[in-house]
């Protein structure tokens, strides 16, 4: 087992309110006079697990968490149908980002995260440089429209019976088209069954997807509260028919914007649902980025990956 820091507890919480019908649950754990840093969940439509506390170091951290809106501990929930998802988009999460930094009298802080927080991290970076000190991912993704193809369609070729199931599971007229667009209206409708099939048809592909990890766990996607996978697969097939709300591999040419700003890229070689390209194709583009790629590992990670993860972000805590 990888060694991290001991659990920790947050000293602060408290819900941001957006002004728009939107509450985010954020809190603060570590030293208080400590580095920030800001971690940033993936999904989209996780929500922040209370393990990922434990990357930093709690002496020499103050460590920010938020669930980003309609998941986690956020309200309204997106496993609530009635959730207003129109106000739930990559400017939305990048403002309440901003927010969430004055709010808590923040100059520069540490960006932290992986897979969809990956694309959010750059996504905020790229916009506000002169507020990151370092960047730390695992699992880059820029949520291109490529990348969701291949990961909703490409990687089928891998997996054709699952991947079958996954397109069997829409109305026939919709199986030829945009799937992702066909399961974001699943999500939508007034039938709670659908709704509920759709995110299981949803989990159980992106669970087949990473299934040939040596060293992930089984049915990582799949593996949550009814209501966390709804807001999940909600959230995901959202974001993903609207292509993040993001001009196609504008992260990749912004990139010299990082510039100056410190960076590791923590990849799995046999990350087959994110290929390890976008990765090397970013570190091309940021001089200041270091790449480095796991062996062991694929989307889900790996000890090997997980004391990388640990490594940056204790070599970063004295900068």
């Amino acid at each position: 087992m990888a060694e991290l820091y001991p659990p920790i507890e947050p000293y602060d919480h408290g819900m941001l309110d957006t002004g728009d019908g939107n509450l985010v649950y954020w809190e603060v754990c570590g030293n208080p006079e400590g580095k920030p840093a800001l971690v940033v969940h993936g999904g989209p439509g996780s929500g922040c697990s209370t393990g990922i506390r434990r990357y930093f170091d709690p002496g020499r951290y103050r460590v920010v968490l938020f669930d980003q809106r309609n998941c986690g501990r956020s309200t309204p929930h997106a496993g609530d149908p009635a959730a207003d998802m129109s106000r739930n988009t990559t400017e939305h999460l990048l403002a309440d980002m901003e927010r969430l930094r004055e709010h808590l009298g923040i100059d520069r802080w540490l960006l932290f995260g992986g897979s969809w927080g990956s694309t959010l991290i750059l996504a905020y970076a790229e916009r506000h440089p002169g507020r990151v000190s370092e960047i730390v991912i695992s699992g880059v993704t820029t949520t291109r429209r490529s990348e969701i193809d291949w990961l909703y369609r490409g990687v089928g070729r891998f997996f054709p019976e699952e991947w079958d199931r996954f397109r069997s599971g829409l109305p026939e007229t919709d199986r030829d088209g945009d799937l992702v667009a066909a399961y974001a209206r699943l999500m939508e409708s007034p039938d709670p069954e659908v709704r509920s099939k759709a995110a299981i048809d949803w989990c159980t592909w992106e669970d087949a997807a990473v299934s040939l990890e040596p060293n992930g766990a089984p049915n990582p996607y799949s593996d949550g509260a009814p209501a966390d996978l709804l807001a999940f697969v909600r959230i995901c097939a959202h974001y993903f028919a609207h292509g993040a709300w993001l001009e196609e591999g504008v992260l990749l040419r912004d990139a010299g914007r990082l510039a100056g700003i410190p960076g590791v890229l923590i990849h799995g070689r046999l990350d087959l649902s994110s290929p390890p390209d976008t990765a090397w194709e970013l570190a091309r583009a940021w001089p200041d980025a270091q790449l480095i790629v796991i062996g062991d590992s694929g989307h889900t990670g790996s000890d090997t990956m997980r004391e990388q993860m640990r490594g940056a972000l204790d070599r970063f805590a004295g900068r």
